[in-house]
């Protein structure tokens, strides 16, 4: 039960932190003629991804112990 909790705290936290931020235009239409690029980087997703494998191994080898 508290492996449970802490899973869905940690996916709340996760959810939380992703969120997308539209760039302000000039009034008009909302679109600009010189745009400003975002920062995209993919590399926060797989430290994610990695971190969610990890957490899978960890709690399968100690749920694999209790039995």
């Amino acid at each position: 039960m508290k492996t449970l909790k802490m899973m869905l705290a940690v996916a709340c936290m996760i959810s939380m932190n992703l969120a997308v931020f539209a760039q302000p235009g000039d009034g008009s239409d909302g679109f600009d003629d010189d745009p400003q690029d975002a920062p995209v980087d993919g590399g926060v997703a797989l430290l994610l991804v990695a971190g969610a494998a990890y957490g899978y191994k960890k709690l399968k080898t100690s749920l694999a112990k209790k039995v």
